[in-house]
């Protein structure tokens, strides 16, 4: 028997706990499509998917931000690039799912994706500013402040 190589054994360490990392900063929930989503093409109107993104965003950190000193901060959306993939109909469930990336400056960026029988139908990527409510002040973040999470 071979003894195990370091290297490969430090990055499967190093993967396993940025995984589990990662994992803990995925918010995700299901959405069983009505006909309010639906348009004049009879799949979710493209709209839809923006106030989606919006709104799982304010879940996610209305989930997580008793866990930061930034619980009286809002934020605020710079930027939205969305893909669309594949169309979803009336009573699809769709699996969304969002994290945070590495903040960028004073920039936050992150994911969203749709997914509808286990394909990626949707994908968005969007940057944040996180903003004092009291001053108004963008508040620049730390590059490590997800690690607290």
């Amino acid at each position: 028997m071979e003894p195990p190589q370091l290297g490969r054994f430090f990055y499967v360490l190093f993967l396993s706990k940025y995984l589990k990392k990662m994992s803990n900063l995925i918010f995700e929930k299901q959405i069983q499509v009505t006909e309010h989503h639906i348009d004049g093409n009879n799949h979710v109107n493209n709209v839809q998917y923006v106030q989606w993104v919006e709104e799982i965003a304010g879940e996610h950190w209305d989930f997580v931000k008793h866990k930061t000193e930034f619980s009286e901060f809002a934020w605020m959306l710079l930027d939205h690039h969305i893909q669309y993939k594949k169309q979803v109909y009336l009573n699809d469930i769709i699996t969304i799912k969002t994290y945070p990336k590495a903040p960028e400056g004073i920039k936050q960026p992150r994911k969203v994706e749709f997914y509808c029988h286990d394909l990626l139908v949707v994908d968005s990527s969007t940057l944040w500013v996180l903003v004092d409510i009291k001053t108004q002040k963008i508040k620049r973040l730390e590059r490590d402040w997800l690690d607290r999470l």
